[in-house]
């Protein structure tokens, strides 16, 4: 296991700064995920911890020592990429074997290590067919298997999965993590899906725009989003965001929008006296909405009526679209609510959940 750490690193391309002074630590064994839309500059990264880009600007270090002029074979790394790249020619067992018999081992270590990682997999049975033979879940196993035979000091990897169907992103998801946990190796995983990042993750690093929003436990990000943007792309469904204004109630402050009128809850409001009649963006998970019906007592001050646009049935829940005035926003509730499209629907906002964002750059979180 190997620390790694990243000290102001910055990666231009011309006039376009694709990672701008990323600052970051990964402790030994940890499984950190960076995670952000297409461009944001996490695979430029993780390219460069690796080797394969250079360093505009700023320190590598993986264990002890600086990597920066170091080639990548090294920097004591193993690399999966989202293309499983294996030797059509060769059989797996000679795929596996293929660094190993580069770097000189002796046949005798080699074979161990092949079968040892092979049982690990569950691809021993496997061994002796070519790539051609094998499925998709197959192929990755094997490009996984190529990189642990290595025994690295760092696991990088850049969107492995992508190329599975639904079922079996879930699957290797589980088997990744299974893997993390039993070697107790570093891993620095990019990918664009925020559920793999928040299901795999020790932490996660959000990024937008070559630069980093966010760092920390899946759901500490989850519940305190920094910014609008971090808030916007953790969460399936995201969160719902108003438009919104704080103005003087009856009982304090009031976020009001262009259908709703909603209390702040009374412990936060000191904290928001400086936002009043400030434009803010007001946040609310589908989760942390109610039907109305499902409750016994209404909550006074926090029912929301619009109407039903679509309806989603997944089984243990139904997502709701619904429009209230010129804004549609989406509930995530119980199944056994019977509703259809066109129909007016009362909701509860659950106000202890709520989050409230500055509507102009750079959008922080406030209020807590």
């Amino acid at each position: 296991m190997a620390k790694i750490v990243l000290d102001k690193l910055t990666k231009s391309f011309g006039k376009v700064q694709a990672v701008k002074e990323f600052s970051l630590e990964v402790d030994h064994g940890e499984f950190l995920v960076l995670v952000g839309p297409s461009g944001c500059g996490k695979s430029t990264t993780l390219r460069m911890i690796a080797g394969l880009e250079e360093v505009t600007s700023g320190q590598i270090f993986i264990g002890e020592r600086m990597v920066n002029k170091l080639a990548p074979k090294e920097r004591d790394i193993a690399m999966v990429f989202q293309e499983y790249a294996l030797y059509p020619h060769m059989t797996v067992r000679r795929n596996l074997a293929f660094g190993l018999k580069m770097r000189g081992f002796p046949r005798t270590e080699i074979d161990r290590r092949v079968e040892e990682v092979a049982e690990v997999l569950g691809i021993t049975a496997l061994l002796n067919r070519k790539p051609r033979e094998l499925s998709g879940g197959q192929r990755q196993r094997v490009a996984l298997g190529r990189a642990i035979v290595r025994k690295p000091e760092v696991f990088l990897f850049d969107e492995p999965l992508s190329n599975l169907d639904a079922k079996l992103r879930v699957q290797m998801r589980a088997e990744l993590s299974k893997l993390h946990r039993r070697l107790g190796t570093t891993v620095v995983y990019v990918t664009h899906d925020q559920v793999e990042a928040m299901t795999m993750g020790t932490r996660i690093v959000i990024m937008k725009d070559g630069e980093v929003q966010q760092v920390g436990r899946p759901m500490e990000i989850y519940r305190s989003p920094r910014n609008l943007f971090v808030a916007g792309f953790i969460g399936s469904p995201a969160m719902n965001c108003f438009p919104a204004r704080l103005v003087p109630g009856q009982a304090g402050l009031v976020v009001q929008t262009d259908c709703f009128s909603l209390p702040v809850p009374e412990a936060r409001q000191a904290r928001l006296g400086e936002f009043l009649d400030r434009e803010v963006v007001f946040g609310i998970r589908p989760e942390d909405i109610q039907s109305l019906d499902n409750l016994n007592v209404c909550r006074e001050g926090v029912v929301v009526g619009g109407e039903v646009e679509v309806i989603e049935p997944l089984g243990p829940e139904i997502i709701l679209n619904v429009r209230c005035g010129q804004t549609s926003f989406v509930a995530r509730l119980e199944p056994r609510l019977e509703t259809e499209v066109g129909q007016e629907i009362k909701l509860i906002f659950d106000m202890d959940k709520m989050h409230l964002f500055e509507a102009e750059a750079p959008q922080k979180r406030i209020g807590d």
